[in-house]
């Protein structure tokens, strides 16, 4: 393709780090893994992380973990709202743990919530509001958060896609009581696979510790928040159950790969932000596509367009273009989710009308956005797009 999707990130630092690894005999979950957990948590400014092995598991954890506090735990059937355009995984876990999934509009511009229909749908019902921010893009968690607040609900983030983006100087993926976030070949830094989550609670935090291996005691702290004092007897305190847990543990390779590309992070956001800068300049005023409108610091995960109302031009057009002229492209992220049929089996209700999500589905499609220079392949959009 001369213009790429999605492209690697490591070069012969990553290679080393995993070399080593494999030279040292220990593959599974260990100190590779809390070094990186340790400067991830250094680097957005939480107090603690938590690694697992995807995006996805990351953000199942999280719903899982509020399930199991002592103090005013998740219910099955109690209300969770969401955004109607984001990745499945956003939601699955919200069905898995019997929540009462409520999809909501997203703003046409920003992707993100429409604030004002998040506002109509929150209500004292609503014991978790799940923000998502979009292809980098952060929500504005001045007026997210409020609305959380003033109607006492849990404010989570999935974070999945914007690694690096900010709002008033503070990193997305912080402002919830907890955030996930993924290391997958496509995005800002790359494990190949895995995730991570961020959380400052430390009942959460050894909650996560639990049920990231098996529900057992053995990776918690001596004295920790979910069985107390463990007991000196390693022999039995080993293999002490004390969750229904999962196995979700990430390997040794991948915390060493992620090591390295979070050196190399500060150099892969800048490329992508340079690389925003000429992508605005030259698609900012397009006669038919609209671009995403930037809230806070996008981290710039792909860039993204919108066929304007009206206009008369058909996306399988644009698409049969990019095609024919090497463009990788592809929808944006799932579209509007509840066209789905795998919707039938969540216990869901829609607040009022999906129509942005409903354009943004039939109408949008994301380019890739990479962690160099990307302005030639910038260049030959622009002229392919002229063509249509």
């Amino acid at each position: 393709m001369k213009y790429p999707l999605a492209i690697s990130s490591w070069d012969e630092t990553e290679g080393n780090a995993i070399s080593q690894v494999i030279g040292s005999g220990q593959y599974t979950m260990g100190s590779m893994v809390y070094q990186f957990e340790k400067e991830f948590a250094a680097k957005m400014g939480s107090r603690h992380c938590v690694m697992v092995n995807s995006g996805s598991s990351a953000n199942l954890l999280m719903i899982a973990a509020l399930f199991y506090r002592k103090e005013d735990p998740l219910r099955p059937g109690e209300e969770a709202v969401v955004p109607a355009v984001s990745w499945p995984t956003t939601y699955y876990p919200l069905h898995q743990y019997g929540l009462k999934i409520k999809f909501v509009d997203v703003d046409l511009e920003t992707m993100n919530y429409d604030l004002e229909a998040l506002g109509r749908a929150v209500s004292r019902r609503t014991r978790l509001v799940v923000a998502v921010n979009l292809l980098g893009n952060p929500n504005d968690f001045d007026v997210l958060g409020r609305i959380a607040s003033d109607a006492g609900a849990i404010l989570l983030e999935d974070n999945c896609e914007s690694l690096g983006a900010e709002f008033r100087n503070k990193k997305a993926g912080t402002f919830g009581l907890l955030g996930s976030f993924s290391f997958f070949f496509s995005h800002h830094m790359c494990t190949m696979e895995g995730g991570m989550v961020c959380t400052d609670d430390e009942e959460l935090y050894h909650i996560l510790l639990c049920l990231r291996a098996h529900g057992w005691t053995r990776n918690l702290p001596k004295v920790n928040r979910v069985s107390g004092t463990k007991s000196d007897y390693e022999f039995e305190e080993s293999y002490k159950f004390i969750l229904p847990g999962y196995n979700v543990r990430p390997l040794e390779i991948e915390a060493a790969a992620g090591i390295e590309q979070l050196r190399k992070l500060d150099l892969f956001l800048e490329w992508r932000l340079k690389n925003a800068v000429l992508f605005k300049e030259l698609f900012g005023k397009h006669p038919f596509l609209g671009i995403q409108k930037e809230i806070g610091t996008s981290s710039w995960f792909g860039f993204s367009f919108v066929i304007r109302r009206g206009c008369g031009i058909r996306r399988d057009r644009i698409i049969g273009l990019l095609k024919k002229n090497e463009v990788e492209c592809r929808p944006i992220v799932a579209g509007n989710f509840t066209k789905n049929p795998v919707i039938h089996y969540f216990n869901h209700e829609i607040a009022g009308e999906l129509k942005n999500a409903d354009w943004i589905d039939q109408n949008g499609f994301f380019v890739g956005n990479h962690h160099y220079d990307i302005a030639q392949n910038l260049h030959w959009l622009s002229k392919v797009l002229k063509e249509v």
